[in-house]
């Protein structure tokens, strides 16, 4: 893939990089990436994605723009409040960078469609807000053998931990099953700071860009957690557990399944 001048100016601290150069940003042009979820992770990593130059961005999440998430969403804006996320995400993709096409999904991905919305794309980003996405996320990510970079965001806390298939632990090595309905806060009892998803979120953009370049080292077999309070990072080394239910040697779970829980989560930070 030959680069037009236009591209070559527009990406040109990017092929300045001996780790990127020409030949990287053709592959980012030529590469694809499904996030689910254009909220306060999704927003972010779709805005960087983009501007990346990532050529083939697809959004799912079926809410629309509430006034309330604009404290951290900010892919949106106040005029976009009662329209689709996917729809008001992909405008401002589109004034960011003509490169790039985006594909809207508005719908709840569940068991029933998870394989054919994700079969399109080379690398998933989880930037859902609940224990039972993040399990359907992380089970189709294994099945389908695609890189998984999985994000949880909440108060002033946030982890990241990419994921694998075949190669690293998967979030069920971490977390065999989701916890009881009811167990957690959610986000409207909790709160959170809304920097915290753009922290979060420009590191989950970091790792899919490293993926697709294929260099550095990836949060794989580690989770990185951040808690902003005393500005401290901290990677938890992850093993791939031999009896997991979904990537282990013996898997049990092999089909998707829904579960039901409530939105918004609590890291599950140890």
């Amino acid at each position: 893939m030959e680069l037009t001048e236009e591209q070559i100016l527009r990406y040109s601290r990017h092929i300045l990089l001996p780790e990127v150069g020409g030949g990287g940003q053709a592959k980012l042009l030529s590469s694809s990436v499904l996030i689910i979820g254009a909220g306060g992770l999704g927003s972010p990593v779709a805005l960087y994605l983009a501007a990346a130059g990532v050529g083939h961005i697809g959004l799912v999440d079926m809410d629309r723009v509430d006034l309330s998430n604009l404290q951290r969403q900010i892919i949106h804006r106040t005029g976009d409040v009662g329209h689709p996320k996917v729809s008001s995400a992909r405008e401002k993709i589109a004034l960011l960078n003509p490169d790039v096409r985006v594909s809207e999904h508005q719908t709840v991905l569940m068991a029933e469609n998870a394989r054919e919305i994700a079969g399109q794309y080379d690398i998933l980003v989880d930037g859902t807000d609940n224990f039972a996405a993040k399990f359907l996320i992380n089970d189709l990510a294994v099945i389908l053998g695609k890189p998984l970079v999985h994000a949880g965001i909440l108060r002033f806390v946030g982890q990241v931990m990419t994921i694998l298939p075949g190669k690293s632990a998967c979030y069920r090595c971490l977390f065999r099953e989701p916890p009881p309905a009811g167990a957690v806060p959610t986000c409207s009892e909790a709160g959170i700071l809304g920097v915290i998803a753009g922290v979060i979120g420009t590191i989950q953009a970091t790792e899919v860009l490293k993926i697709i370049l294929n260099r550095g080292e990836l949060l794989s077999d580690r989770l990185l957690t951040y808690d902003a309070l005393p500005v401290a990072f901290r990677n938890v080394r992850v093993k791939r557990n031999l009896r997991c239910p979904v990537c282990g040697d013996h898997p049990t779970i092999t089909e998707l399944q829904d579960y039901e829980q409530p939105v918004c989560i609590t890291p599950a930070l140890s």
